[in-house]
């Protein structure tokens, strides 16, 4: 999953960034409004949107309201410093999918993030499951036949970004697009590389692949 950070504030985007990461995310950040529009029209690859809203440049609020004035509808999650009662809702009612306020437990924000892009794929369950494969995002813990088994980070967001939207075909392109920021390298068959691992590890049926357009995970 490819996320964007939009925070200004250094230290709170250094701990978010890090553990974004470790968490195997992978994770844009930009420190002020102007950047994060410019991002956001770049590009369509984002899963979900943390926005701060006392941002420079470009408050976040404008930010938001130009993603929905496009028909951007990537989830959006708000962490901001404003508590008001009427700045809250006039986040929510200006486009945002959740609010949180600064300072913010990190697990919180962590189940926060994975609620949003559960809505977003759909699905009210936590458990993502198929035949004799069961898959929980909060854990990362993946069973075959109620056998654990283990994944790499990458292989693991191969995963991740194909349950998100069951019977969805994604290229090869779009793939490699959620799984490295704007820092990470890409080799050029590393896609098909994971891919065939997660065959190896989950059986062939889970990944389908779509000759000449791309890879999916059935509907379940």
């Amino acid at each position: 999953m490819r996320l964007l950070l939009v925070e200004d504030d250094t230290m709170i985007g250094e701990v978010v960034l890090d553990l974004l990461r470790a968490e195997h995310y992978a994770v844009d950040w930009v420190k002020d409004g102007e950047m994060a529009d410019t991002a956001l029209r770049q590009s369509q690859s984002y899963d979900l949107v943390i926005l701060d809203l006392g941002l420079p440049r470009k408050d976040g609020i404008e930010v938001l309201r130009a993603m929905r004035s496009r028909k951007d509808r990537t989830p959006v999650l708000i962490a901001s410093a404003r508590d008001a009662v009427e700045q809250r809702i006039a986040g929510l009612d200006a486009g945002a999918d959740d609010y949180v306020l600064k300072p913010y437990d990190l697990d919180e924000l962590l189940a926060r993030l994975r609620a949003l892009l559960r809505r977003a794929a759909g699905r009210a369950e936590p458990i993502f499951e198929y035949k004799n494969i069961s898959i929980n995002p909060a854990t990362r813990e993946v069973q075959v036949d109620g056998a654990a088994v283990t994944l790499s980070a990458r292989e693991w967001a191969v995963l991740e970004a194909l349950i998100a939207r069951p019977g969805a075909v994604l290229s090869r392109t779009q793939l490699e697009e959620k799984l490295y920021s704007w820092r990470d390298e890409v080799s050029s068959n590393a896609v098909e590389v994971y891919i065939h691992g997660l065959r190896k590890k989950l059986g062939s049926e889970l990944i389908q692949n779509v000759r000449g357009v791309g890879y999916m995970v059935p509907k379940p």
